[in-house]
């Protein structure tokens, strides 16, 4: 958020290097990344494959936020720049850092990946991450997949993968920089961070990130509806710091260390509580990771990572504290990456994961995850090839099967078509198997099966315009049953199809920067006939920026047909914010921006209220 506008938008090799600075300078089909990019269309992403690749020749569909999206977007957290993405479509129990949900393609959060730098950073007990403590000010990059690839990452992408990549060094010399806002509900934040290297030579690159948020927020429940919830303002504070160091010992290796962590308290509402009561959530979610990346041949790249993420979430009521959830990820990697040719690469690793609970409400064992993977990105003629194939092997269930196999056909420069089909699993949570009296140890994944089909234009006048159909069909999904007393006990009983049309496109109009995305699906419980929970049959998105002179101005139209949830159905919607950012210098700016400029009265989740009308105003600085 505190970078400059001209070192945002420098094409096609200012994206490679990125990448490339991401996963090690050695990684095969780098070179050809750099090629393609400028033949067809920056960026260089990753999360599709686990190898760089140009955006435009991604068969999974794949969003990629950069620096400028991240600068443009009126959110202040990873969830609110995830709901800009095609397919997406997100939740909150109140205002910032409540309680929320991503449902990507219809499927749950905790069919949905997040990973911070390859790293997993989810629950254990409830099986999903929580990306509303995500500040965007520690964030370099985020990537979207959408659709079925737990052949690459295992267990939860059944959805799809939301990759939160922190900021990297630059080999220049330090360079500081610092916004502060202040807007609506009492809004301040401040941010600060220094970028560069620290030899002459930069070898050596580092970048530090730090920010505040604090809000008096606004009262999350409707006592109108909920009677027991506390009337007043539910405020929020976070406090984040990211890090990364890395050293280039030669031009085959480079090792160095990476690191993030925020920490937030959150106000919320009680439904079923008293009005006098206070209730705070003290959550945090931390990722840090040791990693190394070394050419051993010409052709042939090793990736070594050891990683630990975390997800804390302890309940404060009345000044005492009634719960505590506190997960913890171990995780280990090794990928090794074949270049064949220019047009065959192979990938293969081995992963171990480790992941424990240390809780006040109930006591589970470690589960301890041993899984290889192998994969293939070919180019042939004019054909395209991904496959991917992967077992993980559980400690407390056994073992899980996943794959991966996708085509595309190049028409010509621009047009191709692709398919593919897709096996996934969820794995279940501590709580499915080991919750007081409603928890099953016998309990098996959650299983899906995934065909589409698209059809894209890419070009670097107009960017990437993609239309996609998909079909995912679940079985064995976990519900809660009755067990004919007072109690409701997780069993493998469930079956759900989404089925949808999905149109996407990042690229530009001239001079104007445009995203947009819009999804129809039918997102069905088979089960109980009815569609799932929260999940919108139509939704859309819009952004467009342009940059005039001194000036960056732009908005978003986020929009959403009605919902199911639970026993009432949420009225559909359409928001509008507005920014503009005004260069007063080469190092000083001004941005303003106006969210719910309408002033819509709206619900993502039933009873909980959303933010009316607010207005915020940010000064910045950073080096000419």
């Amino acid at each position: 958020m505190v970078l400059p506008q001209a070192a945002l938008k420098n094409g096609p090799t200012r994206h490679v290097a990125l990448v490339a600075a991401v996963f090690g300078s050695a990684l095969p089909g780098a070179a050809h990344a750099a090629d393609g990019a400028s033949q067809t269309l920056a960026p260089v992403v990753v999360t599709a494959t686990r190898a760089p690749q140009p955006l435009a020749e991604s068969i999974p569909q794949t969003s990629a936020f950069d620096e400028q999206d991240i600068a443009d977007a009126n959110a202040d957290d990873a969830l609110g720049l995830v709901a800009l993405a095609p397919g997406v479509q997100v939740t909150r129990n109140g205002g910032p850092g409540a309680n929320s949900g991503v449902y990507i393609r219809g499927a749950a959060s905790s069919q949905s990946l997040v990973l911070i730098d390859g790293v997993r950073v989810e629950s254990v007990s409830l099986g999903a991450a929580q990306l509303s403590q995500l500040m965007l000010d520690e964030i370099g990059r985020v990537e979207v997949v959408n659709g079925n690839v737990s052949a690459l990452y295992g267990s939860n992408a059944i959805g799809g993968v939301v990759q939160i990549f922190t900021r990297e060094g630059e080999p220049h010399p330090p360079r500081f920089a610092f916004e502060a806002e202040y807007g609506s509900y009492h809004t301040q934040r401040q941010s600060a961070g220094v970028n560069g290297a620290l030899d002459k030579d930069g070898r050596t690159t580092f970048s530090l990130n730090v920010s505040r948020e604090k809000t008096d927020g606004f009262s999350s429940i409707d006592p109108a509806i909920a009677p027991g919830a506390n009337p007043n303002a539910n405020g929020y504070l976070n406090e984040s710091v990211a890090a990364t160091l890395r050293h280039r010992f030669s031009d085959k290796w480079d090792a160095g260390v990476r690191f993030m962590q925020s920490n937030g308290i959150d106000s919320f509402d009680d439904a079923y509580g008293q009005p006098s009561d206070i209730n705070e959530a003290h959550d945090r979610v931390r990722s840090a990771s040791v990693f190394a990346n070394g050419r051993i041949t010409d052709n042939w790249t090793t990736h070594f990572t050891v990683a630990q993420g975390q997800d804390r979430a302890n309940i404060e009521q009345n000044g005492v504290y009634t719960s505590r959830f506190d997960s913890e990820n171990r995780q280990y990697t090794w990928q090794n990456d074949f270049r064949i040719t220019d047009a065959h690469t192979l990938l293969s690793g081995y992963e171990h994961l480790d992941q424990t609970l240390d809780s006040d409400q109930f006591t589970a064992p470690d589960r301890h995850v041993n899984s290889v993977f192998a994969g293939y990105v070919g180019h042939i003629g004019a054909n395209d090839l991904q496959a991917n194939l992967r077992h993980d092997q559980y400690s407390d269930f056994g073992g899980a099967n996943s794959y991966y196999l996708g085509y595309a056909y190049h028409f010509d420069a621009h047009w191709k078509a692709s398919a593919s089909y897709a096996a996934s699993f969820r794995a279940p949570s501590f709580d499915d198997l080991y919750y007081p009296f409603s928890g099953n140890p016998s309990i098996q994944p959650e299983r899906s099966h995934s065909v589409e089909a698209a059809l894209q234009y890419a070009s670097n006048a107009l960017g990437v315009m993609r239309v996609t159909l998909f079909q995912t069909r679940y079985s064995n999904l976990i519900d809660y049953v009755s067990d004919g007393g007072f109690y409701y006990v997780a069993q493998n009983v469930g079956r759900a199809k989404v089925q949808g049309i999905e149109g996407s496109w990042a690229g530009h109009v001239g001079a104007t920067d445009v995203r947009a995305g819009v999804t129809f699906q039918n997102p069905v419980d088979e089960t109980n006939h009815e569609d799932l929970t929260r999940r919108a049959r139509h939704f859309a998105t819009l952004t467009v920026h342009r940059t005039i002179a001194r000036w960056r101005v732009g908005g978003e139209w986020i929009m959403s047909g009605e919902r199911h949830d639970y026993d009432s159905t949420l009225a559909g919607y359409g928001i509008v914010n507005l920014s503009a950012r005004y260069d007063v210098s080469k190092s000083w700016y001004v941005t303003a921006r106006i969210d719910n400029l309408f002033d819509k009265d709206y619900e993502l989740a039933y009873s909980y209220n959303t933010p009316r009308r607010g207005a915020y105003i940010t000064l910045g600085w950073h080096p000419s």
